[in-house]
């Protein structure tokens, strides 16, 4: 790929940051500038405050055949990742984070992509995606995540069924397990009912409403219920003070749509 060209594209539409794997002739396989450029659009996202949500999706036939281990084989043998300056970790692992992901998925979903549409918020895939988390076949083990989140989210039985045995499953299996919350008709449908959602997340909800879900959802998840419900009250209180809160108020009386600037 010429230096020219970007590993990862990344358009902003509004509110809403559009990240887009960019290595379709090599079925999107990670290489280290990959994992780069990736890294520093989720930077972006973060600590834009005029971006509200990102969506996650992939150029050409395929979210991603995994990773390119002749290019990352020694890094990964090396046991650390180095983000860019201002990255974040492409699998969200070095949270907290503040603003929700929609992904998209088609064709291909294999290793990481199944845990980069984990760290995602909201998942849609194509009905003719295939997946397949099949490091344990490589000798390996799927270290971005999914040793804890695919049980989190799918269950226990349906994560050890595919994480243990490396199988392909198909995107019905993914939709009955909760790894996809919606399926669409092809690649291109996914990709645009994904930027549905966020647009309308970024459109019509409140960010500061939003910022402070995921900080009490993360709090529940570290800390344990106990601390979340401590800062129930105080933060709603704390919402109710904004420009936001006001506008939420003043929108129910006038029975229009809130106007949210994140303020």
């Amino acid at each position: 790929m010429p230096a020219s060209t970007p590993a990862v594209t990344v358009e902003r539409d509004g509110h809403v940051l559009l990240m887009g794997l960019n290595r379709p002739a090599k079925r999107n396989a990670f290489t280290k500038q990959m994992l780069s450029e990736l890294s520093a659009a989720y930077g972006l996202l973060e600590s834009d405050d005029d971006l509200w949500c990102g969506v996650l999706f992939a150029h050409g036939d395929h979210f991603t055949g995994g990773l390119d281990m002749l290019d990352v084989g020694a890094e990964l043998a090396s046991g650390k990742f180095d983000a860019p300056e201002g990255g974040r970790d492409p699998w969200r692992l070095d949270g907290p984070w503040s603003k929700p992901v929609v992904a998209a998925a088609h064709g291909w979903v294999m290793t990481l992509g199944i845990e980069l549409l984990l760290a995602a918020d909201i998942r849609v895939a194509a009905e003719d995606t295939r997946f397949a988390q099949y490091e344990i076949r490589r000798g390996i083990y799927p270290f971005g995540g999914a040793t804890f989140r695919f049980p989190q989210q799918a269950g226990w039985g349906n994560a050890m069924r595919w994480i243990l045995t490396g199988e392909e499953f198909d995107a019905a299996e993914a939709h009955r397990i909760g790894l996809v919350q919606e399926l669409a008709t092809d690649g291109p449908a996914a990709i645009a009912r994904a930027t549905e959602i966020a647009t309308l997340i970024a459109g019509k909800s409140a960010p500061l409403g939003v910022r402070t879900v995921f900080a009490s959802a993360h709090l529940a998840h570290e800390q344990g219920e106990s601390a979340a419900i401590e800062r129930l009250r105080p933060d709603i209180a704390g919402l109710f003070s904004t420009a936001d809160g006001a506008e939420g108020i003043q929108s129910f009386i006038e029975r229009r749509d809130a106007v949210f600037t994140a303020r």
